[in-house]
Formats: C-alpha cells, sequence, structure tokens
C-alpha cells in the first residue's frame, strides 16, 4: 500500500509535494555548475548554458568581428558572380549558405568522398589554405570552358590531366577575387599547391586547429551545388586584426572610406556604348507614312541632351560634336542614380 507522506529522522512528516520538491532541487543541483564571474561573483549555472573554452586554440573571432567579416564576404560574392559570368559567358547565382569557425579534424570529416580539393597558400601569410568543390560543379565549368552549354554535366570518375588545368584556372580567378578583399592589409596573392579528392588522409593543419569556413551554393545551368574556402587561424588571424571596415560605426571620427579599388582582371572586358538623344515625337500615322527624302526638324536643343548607356545602363549626359572628321560626344554630367 502506497504512502503520501514520509518520516524523517527527527520525526517531521514530509508531504508527497515537498518529497518531490526536494528530489527537484537535488536533481537541479546535479545538472548546474557553480562559476566564478568578472569580480570574484560566484553564481549557479546549468550546464547548458555554459560554454566550453578551448585554451589551447580559443575561438578567435568574436560575434562583432564575425559579422563584419560577413559582410565583407558578401561584397566577395557579389564581385565574384560577375567575374565568373563574364568569364564562362554564362549566367552564375552566387549565394553564401555559411560562414562559421569548425574545427580542423570536424571539418576534414565532413568532406564528401569523392570531391576536388585545391590546397593553396595566400602569400605572404603562414598556413595552408583549402577550396573545396564538388566534382559535378567542376565538370560543368569545364565543359562550359570547352564550349558546350554546361547543362546535364554528370561524374563519371576522376578529373582527367585535361580537366584540372582547367579548373586551376576558375581556383585562380576565386583566389585573387578574394585576395582583393585585403590589398590595402598584406597585399596577398594565392599560390596553388596541389589537389586532393578526399579529406580523409588531409594534414594541413593541426587536428584542434580552427578553420574560417565559407560555404557557397552555386547555381550554374542545371547544377546546384557546394564550394567552400577554408582558412586557418595563421591565415586569417593578421587580416582580421588589420583590416579596417569602411562604414563601421568602430572607424575613428575624421578618417575618411576607403574608396573603392579597380579590379585589373577587367581591364580586357569589352563593354558597348551607346548614345541616344530625343527631340523628336511621331505618331503611328506619321511614322507609317514617313518616305526617303523626307526631313525631320529636330529641336537644336536636343544635341546638347544626349545620354550616354554602358550595356544599356544610363550613366552619362553629353554633348554631340566632332572630333576631327569623326562625330563625338563630351561628357558634361553623371546620371544621378
Amino acid at each position: 500500500m502506497s504512502s503520501t507522506s514520509q518520516q524523517d529522522p527527527e520525526g517531521e512528516v514530509l508531504s508527497q509535494s515537498e518529497v518531490e520538491r526536494l528530489l527537484t532541487q537535488v536533481q537541479a543541483a546535479e545538472t548546474a555548475a557553480t562559476v566564478l564571474k568578472p569580480g570574484g561573483i560566484k553564481t549557479r549555472l546549468k550546464h547548458e548554458d555554459i560554454q566550453p573554452y578551448d585554451f589551447r586554440q580559443p575561438a578567435f573571432l568574436t560575434s562583432s568581428e564575425l559579422r563584419k567579416i560577413r559582410l565583407r564576404h558578401e561584397e566577395f560574392i557579389r564581385s565574384l558572380a560577375a567575374h565568373l559570368a563574364i568569364y564562362l559567358r554564362l549566367e552564375i547565382s552566387l549565394q553564401m549558405s555559411k560562414l562559421q569557425t569548425l574545427g580542423y579534424q570536424k571539418y576534414a570529416e565532413s568532406l564528401p568522398s569523392p570531391t576536388h580539393l585545391t590546397l593553396f597558400k595566400v602569400e605572404p601569410l603562414k598556413g595552408v589554405c583549402l577550396l573545396d568543390m564538388s566534382p559535378r560543379l567542376g565538370l560543368t565549368i569545364v565543359d562550359r570552358l570547352l564550349g558546350g552549354t554546361g547543362h546535364s554535366v554528370t561524374f563519371n570518375g576522376d578529373l582527367s590531366e585535361i580537366e584540372t588545368p582547367l579548373l586551376d584556372q576558375v581556383a585562380l580567378i576565386i583566389l585573387n577575387e578574394w585576395c582583393q578583399l585585403w590589398q590595402n592589409v598584406e597585399n596577398p596573392h594565392p599560390i596553388l599547391l596541389g589537389h586532393e579528392n578526399s579529406g580523409r588522409f588531409l594534414n594541413t593543419s593541426p587536428h584542434d586547429s580552427v578553420l574560417l569556413i565559407l560555404s557557397l551554393e552555386v547555381r550554374l545551368g542545371d547544377c546546384v551545388e557546394q564550394l567552400q574556402l577554408a582558412f586557418p587561424f595563421l591565415t586569417i588571424d593578421p587580416l582580421i586584426r588589420q583590416a579596417p571596415y569602411g562604414g563601421d560605426a568602430s572607424r575613428p571620427s575624421g578618417t575618411q572610406p576607403t574608396l573603392p579599388r579597380w579590379n585589373p582582371t577587367l581591364d580586357d572586358v569589352c563593354i558597348r556604348v551607346h548614345t541616344d538623344w530625343h527631340g523628336v515625337e511621331l505618331s503611328a500615322g506619321e511614322l507609317a507614312s514617313l518616305k526617303c527624302g523626307d526631313v525631320l526638324m529636330l529641336d537644336p536643343r536636343c544635341f546638347d541632351r544626349v545620354e550616354v548607356r554602358f550595356e544599356q545602363q544610363p550613366k552619362f549626359h553629353g554633348r554631340l560634336g566632332t572630333s576631327g572628321n569623326r562625330l563625338a560626344v563630351e561628357l558634361t554630367s553623371p546620371v544621378e542614380p
């Protein structure tokens, strides 16, 4: 027969609710720990509220620094998407999937097999970095570089000796674009070191080291795959500590924001330039009755209101004139955004 109360050694009777409350307190004490806060203040916290700290390899990015790095890499992604679209002559979409810090061993174990890993250094910085590209994405890029459509490409084995150097060209474009983010810090440049097809035997960093991992979702034709950049602590730390963050509230007052830097790899890109002016309007009936020999009367002021377009995007106002025996346009003012 069950009882709803218990007798303590001194004869006091405890109710069932009091027994349950005592058991709850004991359980709470077992799941809590005493934590020493700044100023010598002791407090009790639950185990799930306590984050472990590895003094051998502390996390090298605070939440504020990670936010700043995220903003800088969003700029990198936009620039890289435009550069690759021009290089491949095909629309390509890049989207940040994740930006995180991760232990080296855990990252290596998470890599798919097979994969296409490019090992590289960022001179003059220390550490070996990794570029992880899925083989299907790599073959889709190679197919496009060789004149294909970049659609319905399947992976049936290891990359050949021809396909790997072609992918190295794309890898250098990606890495050079990333290095452009830090030109005002260390003037870095990438050097390719080699390739691997699995993370199983990777030994480029100590197993307990921390990596900064940038994961991208790449859409090229009908191919949707992941691409990852992994940077060890030795590589990324000097850049983060020294980099000024333009537009950030922590910038000292009176300092000028960093001016945008021109990417020299775009020097040879051809851009169509058009000039238009608006000086005459005709009805549909008048337009249909036009014939050779007719004269259209233009407003003389229209030649001072020429609009200059780069790839159909209006950029400048200009004035029509001549230079020698050729027609020319003098740029007078930029088009307001």
